[in-house]
């Protein structure tokens, strides 16, 4: 999923001349508290509880504030020492861009077309390496820790005791820089907890610090994954002084027109809808949603590429586009297209017709480089936002990953991109929706809700950074799938990404054989640990322990065949018949995938929609047509991905056995 890593960014001499003189100033504001660095134990790291209460007494911050800071950039999680997306390490989420890990945006990569309308040539842009800037302090705090601390940069990444001194250190410097005293009050640290998280406008930092206060108001108690108890006790009348952000310094952002929540820091960065070359334009259509066609879905991506890199993308006319971009070290969003607008990113324009794209920055094929909980909560309060203002229901069904979205056509499913791949945490991100998932029938409920623990569930992946070699050990939303119940049995096949009959492989990216969580599916059998679901076509066993349980007992709606058919088609594409289209828009054909459904098994069931076609080819929206015909679909669950059947072909029934 990744190509060549961009050139390093080389600062300016005034920028690094000022950075220089801010981290000179600041180390001689903490020179009293150096001598009292922690060396790090003889004998390993202690205890995070522990190293947090010895780092806020070394630098007098607030235990509390530290403990607060610390979850919402990592949730106390050390990685190992590897480092994050955005080249964050150890439980303060500490940066240091010279290991930053680097790609091509995934729209430029593979045979996918992101607009995926066959009324149009496809689209396969190429990513332009963006030109060099200054690296944000944003991206520099573990430099900074070091020459504040003294403590090596090594340790600093891979010592959690000393990363979290490093942390401490630099809150207890933005208190000072702030001229504001070394305060055991919680409620004194607001400015320094929103200059800790690097932002360089007033709306994101803001944001930031709420979210650290709220954490701290609420409390957490959480293992780990080094297997090791935190616990910040809630401190529910806790207030926040907002007044302290008049002195960061901070630029304010642009927030007009931006359609955000008031409880995220967001900025309209747009996307160009502009004519180019001789007949083409981009890099969007302009639409009225809802009025026009309803949006059902949220599209979950990961960037594949860097923030800026990123942006850089978003503003090339010639390039693809999508609604919103998440930044990983603090949740700040920038939105680029309207709601209202269809935006080219899932592949198949059927879903993105109806629905919504939201990039986050990150990597998939890298199972340490992990997203911040700043991240996955301003991404969750963004989408309930939305979810809550178009009718979206919080359901796997209709908040997707790029993964899930169906190839439209035969041709196109082996090119489906995968993001934001097995790595991304759906059982926590819906927790964060307020919608976590859970039992909500007995044994005889005739579905499963697939919900591994996502640290305790680790199937083996491999080509994270080589073909074929192993990924590093890692936690996973997703569980994998067997011809018969024993983990040496073969793997389920899919035909459609592999036409000639290949066997499925472990690879980080291919997603034949696995099922992710939140997903449902029709159970087809059990035996012992191991449960059997319909999918693809076919039986598929996963091992399903009570002890370690990776599913739970759910009830629905399923379909099957109508009597007396052996088998349906199956499409990844919900178009309407041809004689609902009305002169001057081209007969769009209703194409079946290679797959089939037979009789005897059923799907759950995820939505009715209308057969329906979004006609826009040309830059004058006056042109744009949305044709409604009197086919109705549903939308099933079928394999790792979403795919569609015909009302006419099926009948819908209750799971229940």
């Amino acid at each position: 999923m990744r190509g060549p890593a961009p050139a390093p960014h080389t600062p300016s001499r005034r920028r690094r001349a000022r950075r220089t003189a801010v981290a000179a100033a600041s180390a001689a504001l903490l020179l009293p508290l150096l001598g009292a660095a922690p060396a790090g134990p003889p004998g390993g790291s202690p205890p995070l509880q522990s190293a947090f209460a010895a780092a806020a007494d070394t630098y007098h911050v607030p235990q509390s504030v530290l403990l607060g800071v610390s979850y919402l950039q990592s949730r106390w999680d050390a990685h190992g020492g590897a480092p994050s997306v955005a080249a964050g390490y150890g439980p303060m989420h500490l940066t240091d861009a010279r290991t930053a890990l680097a790609g091509a945006a995934h729209h430029s990569e593979g045979t996918e077309d992101a607009r995926g309308d066959q009324a149009r040539p496809p689209l396969l842009p190429t990513a332009a390496e963006p030109a060099g800037s200054a690296l944000p302090d944003r991206l520099t705090s573990l430099p900074r820790a070091a020459a504040l601390t003294g403590i090596p940069a090594d340790r600093l990444r891979a010592d959690p005791a000393s990363n979290i001194a490093g942390g401490a250190a630099l809150l207890a410097a933005a208190q000072q820089h702030l001229g504001a005293p070394l305060s055991k009050d919680p409620a004194d640290w607001y400015g320094a907890v929103a200059t800790f998280s690097g932002a360089d406008d007033s709306a994101t930092a803001d944001a930031y610090a709420r979210e650290v206060f709220q954490v701290m108001r609420e409390g957490e108690r959480r293992t780990t994954d080094l297997g090791q108890s935190v616990t910040l006790a809630a401190q529910p009348g806790l207030r926040s002084d907002t007044a302290q952000l008049g002195r960061t310094g901070l630029r304010a952002s642009d927030t007009d027109g931006t359609e955000c929540p008031r409880t995220v820091s967001c900025e309209w960065i747009p996307a160009p809808y502009e004519q180019f070359g001789q007949d083409d334009y981009g890099n969007h259509d302009v639409g009225d949603r809802p009025a026009s066609q309803s949006i059902r879905y949220i599209v979950i991506h990961d960037t594949e590429g860097s923030w800026d890199g990123v942006l850089d993308l978003i503003k090339d006319p010639t390039y693809v586009s999508w609604n919103y971009s998440l930044r990983s070290t603090d949740g700040h969003i920038a939105q680029h297209v309207k709601a209202k607008d269809v935006a080219w990113h899932a592949g198949n324009w059927y879903v993105n017709a109806g629905s919504i794209g939201i990039e986050h920055e990150g990597f998939l094929a890298s199972p340490d480089a992990w997203y911040t909980e700043a991240m996955y909560r301003s991404s969750a309060r963004l989408v309930r936002y939305l979810a809550a203002k178009y009718r979206i229901p919080l359901d796997r069904q209709h908040i997707l990953g790029h993964d899930n979205v169906p190839g439209p056509t035969t041709s196109t499913v082996p090119g489906m991109h995968t993001d934001p791949g097995p790595y991304w945490d759906w059982r926590h991100y819906f927790a964060l929706l307020g919608k976590p998932f859970h039992a909500t029938a007995g044994p005889r409920g005739g579905l499963v809700t697939i919900l591994p623990d996502y640290a305790a569930n680790r199937p083996e992946y491999t080509g994270c950074a080589t073909a074929g070699r192993p990924c590093a050990v890692h936690g996973s939303s997703e569980v994998r799938l067997y011809t018969a119940p024993d983990e040496n049995a073969p793997l389920i096949k899919d035909i459609g990404l592999r036409p000639g009959g290949e066997a499925s492989t472990t690879d980080v990216n291919d997603v034949a054989s696995r099922v992710s969580t939140g997903q449902q599916y029709a159970v087809a059998g059990r035996d012992g640990d191991w449960t059997a679901i319909w999918y693809l076509g076919r039986k598929a066993w996963f091992k399903n322990p009570g002890k370690q349980p990776t599913a739970v007992d759910a009830s629905g709606l399923v379909v099957r065949p109508r009597p007396g058919l052996t088998d349906i088609p199956v499409y990844g594409r919900a178009y309407p018949e041809a004689a609902a289209y009305p002169a001057g828009v081209p007969v769009q054909d209703v194409s079946p995938l290679p797959y089939r459904l037979p009789a005897g098994q059923s799907y759950a069931v995820g939505d009715t929609v209308p057969g329906e076609y979004y006609y826009a080819v040309t830059y004058a929206p006056d042109t744009h047509r949305v044709v409604v015909g009197k086919d109705r679909y549903y939308e099933i669950q079928y394999g790792h991905r979403v795919a569609y059947v015909r009302a006419a072909d099926v009948q819908v029934v209750p799971s229940r056995s």
